[in-house]
């Protein structure tokens, strides 16, 4: 509503329709946010795992061989003799070869620890956790392999002439292993293609896997 003064000083309220988008009715109002288009469906990565047991253990090895090492350092500063292990092993490292046999098992264990933590660090892990597309910045989702599993394995029997499913789900690609007791096997497999790529769509898997699907007759008993 509006106001206008008139001739005579008065106030006098001016009607103001306001219409809906989209409709025919007056007299309600709409807002600009509700007619705002959905975002843009986006592709996430990989969930990062947090890595709590390497970390711990790691953690702990090293606090454990500087408490010592600290230790050691202390007891000679105040006087006392260094520790047993500590003078053995800088004889070795003195006198040993750097071609010894035990030398080069020590060094390759050491690289392959080394190799193993910094594989542990480049990479995502949570390899089970699909990704799913982010439809909000602050959002994200994911998707267990077994679950998608499962409800591709739901929607695959109830395709007439199924008679059990396997189904492996993998990060890039689904198998799919059918038994049919009755149809054609080529319809049974079409209508599965259809199906179940149906299905990889609903599941809004940021990547999409790809579909094998084989059916086979049952095998005979006995």
């Amino acid at each position: 509503m509006s106001e206008s003064r008139g001739p005579e000083g008065a106030t006098e309220r001016l009607p103001v329709l306001e219409k809906t988008t989209g409709s025919g009715d007056y007299g309600q109002s709409s807002s600009a946010a509700d007619h705002r288009p959905p975002p843009p469906a986006g592709r996430a990565g990989r969930f990062w795992s947090a890595r709590r047991v390497p970390a711990a253990l790691t953690a702990l090895v090293l606090i454990v061989g500087a408490g010592f090492l600290l230790y050691d350092v202390v007891s000679v500063r105040a006087g006392r003799p260094a520790m047993r292990w500590r003078r053995e092993l800088a004889d070795q490292l003195a006198h040993r070869p750097l071609d010894d046999t035990w030398a080069l098992v020590g060094a390759g264990l050491v690289a392959v620890l080394g190799l193993w933590l910094l594989v542990l660090a480049l990479t995502p892990g949570l390899r089970r956790v699909l990704p799913m597309r982010r439809t909000h910045t602050d959002v994200r989702a994911g998707l267990h392999r077994d679950l998608a599993a499962l409800v591709l394995r739901d929607r695959a029997m109830k395709v007439p002439g199924v008679q059990s499913v396997r189904v492996r789900m993998r990060r890039a690609k689904a198998d799919v292993r059918a038994v049919s007791h009755f149809r054609d096997l080529d319809d049974v497999r079409a209508e599965l293609d259809a199906t179940l790529a149906e299905t990889v769509r609903g599941l809004g898997l940021s990547r999409r896997p790809a579909l094998s699907v084989r059916v086979r007759r049952p095998g005979r008993k006995g």
